[in-house]
């Protein structure tokens, strides 16, 4: 494996891109250009770094999380050989100097002294499957009408109070909330098609959906969230992350609050893992007798859901590295049980 020489930084935006290289903070091997962010752009990118004979396994490109804006240039060079790494900006801002001055082309080249200072602490970007890059916008789609479908039921909801009634407005509305509901039917028909085309997916989807109140929409989000089941299938790094993990809240003798969780990352997925709380808190039998003790030992209710959450996320990922559907009633026996017997 050749090492790394050469650090480039890339700062981005809708129209275009600016590109900075070192080799050190005080050794830039070309000054800080700008390209189009399209296709001619990139390949005049790519001119310029054969003209220096970098070669693609001797560099190391980053570049803030923009979303779509960066997406068609990951791409092309991951296609091309080159081993990116995408940043979330904070994460770049927090370790770089301030500098009074702000633009394209300074952003560029601290990316590039950050990319060479944090080398050893960068985690490398990979093109996500087509199948999952097509489910995480469905999902995303599915997400965005049902918002907009509540919006109109509400509104209709409200129209139909009125003392003077609006037949044409009503039906409008009604014909809205229905095209919402078919799209919407259409598209978790479309995220069960792709899931079929691939024999893994399908497979691991269908484990997670044996434990009980997971059905597709939370077993498709942490198929996307950790790219088909192949990344952080630790499940209190994955609790950490959806914000349902609680966190110590204590220093000496002044500070002595109870462990709370932070309610950040994924919303969407974090509504799902209440939902389905709150199904297998009515419905299951386990959970419902865990949820009534705790509620008769005095615990608060949400606190109590909060921890189903959290132990539906573990058993999820259990069936899941084990290859084995969700058995109900299953007693774990310890190891070290069996050699003393």
């Amino acid at each position: 494996m050749q090492t790394t020489k050469y650090f480039i930084g890339f700062d981005i935006s809708a129209d275009d891109f600016s590109a900075s290289c070192i080799t050190s903070p005080d050794n830039p091997v070309f000054s800080t250009q700008k390209f189009l962010n399209n296709f001619d752009g990139f390949n005049e990118f790519i001119s310029l770094v054969s003209k220096h004979s970098i070669k693609q396994s001797e560099v190391i490109i980053c570049m803030e999380a923009t979303g779509v804006y960066s997406e068609n240039l990951s791409y092309f060079l991951a296609s091309k050989g080159f081993t990116l790494c995408i940043e979330a900006p904070h994460k770049i801002k927090n370790k770089t100097k301030d500098s009074p001055r702000k633009n394209d082309f300074i952003d560029a080249l601290s990316i590039a002294e950050y990319t060479y200072r944090y080398t050893d602490k960068l985690t490398f970007w990979k093109p996500k499957d087509e199948i999952i890059e097509q489910i995480q916008v469905l999902l995303s789609t599915r997400e965005h009408l049902t918002s907009q479908m509540t919006a109109n039921q509400n509104a209709l909801k409200t129209l139909k109070y009125k003392y003077y009634q609006t037949p044409l407005a009503n039906q409008i509305y009604e014909k809205t909330i229905n095209k919402f509901k078919e799209h919407i039917k259409q598209i978790d028909q479309e995220i069960s098609n792709l899931i079929d085309k691939d024999d893994s997916f399908k497979n691991k989807i269908s484990l997670a959906k044996s434990v009980p109140g997971v059905g597709l929409l939370l077993a498709a989000n942490l198929l996307v969230l950790t790219k088909g089941f192949t990344e952080h299938l630790n499940y209190k790094h994955t609790a950490a992350y959806t914000g349902i993990c609680p966190y110590e809240q204590t220093s000496g003798t002044s500070l002595h609050k109870p462990p709370r969780s932070k309610k950040c990352g994924p919303a969407k997925l974090r509504k799902l893992l209440y939902l389905a709380a709150l199904s297998v808190r009515t419905h299951n039998q386990n959970f419902k007798k865990y949820f009534l003790r705790k509620v008769a030992e005095g615990k608060n209710k949400r606190l109590i859901l909060n921890n189903i959450e959290n132990k539906l996320l573990k058993i999820i990922f259990a069936v899941i590295n084990s290859g084995v559907a969700y058995i109900e009633n299953y007693k774990s026996i310890n190891p070290a049980l069996l050699k003393t017997a």
